[in-house]
């Protein structure tokens, strides 16, 4: 039985929807709708016309769009959330109406004014990935307009998004300054996000003293030192210096603005209670990329000693982090496409299965192919996790 020849075409597409739009419409039904047909009225149509688009398709709080420009593409979907972000200035936080959005650019199938296809699949993962007011793109879509467009995109690694086989390399466009703006004026400092290393990165934050007592300060401090020490002993592991992640001493600061700003991958935070001669420090290690808990735990001792206390608290941090971050980083490099492999993440894919237990003929040769294509680089092989206490109370 003959079928009809489907018209495909390259294109780029864009989904937007709208943040916490169940909440706003709990709130106030009426009043949201208006804002929203507004918000397009104003603001998204004329955008959209300006830069020769076409509304594909509207859901409750969705938008779906195509270009045969990922340049327009990307111009429309600044413009409109530098708008957006110009219109809530003076909103309460709880009453803006912000926009998430996803960028990509594929081979598309027809449908009438319909669209479908991986290409469409994908921008819509990108945009559950975006933050309120963000943009985050495919990797191809920053490679069209790097060199054409005067924005900064900031790379999130390799995604796994739901019903997409492969992994999809993401990056965030970076909102913070216009393009062609005029030279800041003197003394201003600017933060620009920093690129993430190939080889795993971690800062260690000033922990919170939860103690009430600004003189257990000192002990919180020199527990974050004796931490940052273990840790940078880890030949394998970049860590950044204590001067660095001290500038966010007493700040309320987000895990993936710390990413960004020092360009590492994980972060390490914690608290200190003390009650009585006992003190309490618990710890948490984030990716922060996507914000994902990756291993916590909570450490008592004595104060008897301050100093013995802080080096083995030090010790058994560092100890249990260093499997966790090798594990980590095997199940991020597992996901990356086979051609696009570091040599340490060739490396990474050498060692899995050892660390893993598995065990065959077939997987050594497989790790010793992985090590062959990595061009002979020395690495140092971290200890096995059993090779370390992980005991989390002293005396």
């Amino acid at each position: 039985m003959a079928t009809g020849r489907v018209e495909r075409r390259l294109a780029a597409i864009l989904a937007a929807d709208v943040a916490g739009y169940s909440r706003l419409m709990g709130t106030d039904e009426e009043g949201t709708l208006a804002r929203l047909k507004g918000i397009r009225r104003e603001v998204a149509d004329p955008k959209i016309k300006e830069h020769h688009g076409r509304i594909v398709k509207t859901t409750g709080d969705g938008l779906l769009l195509e270009f045969a420009s990922v340049v327009d593409a990307v111009r429309c979907a600044v413009e409109v959330q530098r708008e957006m972000a110009e219109r809530n200035a003076d909103v309460p936080p709880d009453r803006r109406i912000q926009l998430r959005m996803g960028l990509n650019v594929g081979d598309i199938i027809k449908d009438g004014r319909d669209i479908y296809g991986d290409g469409v699949n994908v921008a819509a993962r990108l945009e559950a990935l975006a933050e309120p007011g963000g943009i985050c793109v495919s990797r191809v879509v920053r490679d069209q307009v790097r060199d054409k467009l005067a924005f900064s995109f900031e790379d999130m690694g390799d995604q796994q998004v739901k019903n997409i086989a492969r992994a999809v390399r993401v990056h965030r466009i970076v909102l913070g300054e216009r393009p062609a703006s005029p030279e800041p004026a003197p003394g201003t400092l600017t933060k620009l996000p920093l690129a993430l290393p190939d080889k795993p990165s971690i800062a260690v934050l000033p922990f919170q003293n939860m103690s009430g007592d600004p003189e257990q300060e000192y002990f919180a401090d020199g527990m974050v030192e004796e931490i940052i020490t273990a840790l940078s002993r880890i030949r394998w592991l970049f860590v950044i210096a204590r001067n660095s992640s001290f500038t966010y001493k007493s700040q309320a600061v987000e895990v993936k603005q710390v990413g960004r700003e020092l360009g590492v991958r994980y972060v390490l935070e914690g608290s200190v209670r003390k009650a009585g001669d006992r003190v309490r420090i618990t710890a948490q290690l984030i990716d922060a990329v996507n914000s994902a808990h990756l291993w916590a735990d909570r450490f008592d001792g004595s104060l008897e000693d301050i100093f013995e206390l802080q080096d083995q608290v030090a010790l058994n941090v560092a100890g249990v982090i260093e499997p966790a971050l090798q594990a980590a980083e095997i199940r991020r490099s597992a996901a990356r496409p086979t051609n696009d492999l570091t040599a340490y993440d060739l490396y990474l894919r050498a060692i899995g299965p050892i660390r893993s237990g598995e065990r065959g003929k077939e997987r050594y040769l497989q790790g010793l192919d992985f090590v062959k294509q990595s061009n002979g680089i020395r690495v140092t092989v971290p200890p096995s996790p059993a090779q370390h206490s992980t005991t989390a109370s002293f005396t």
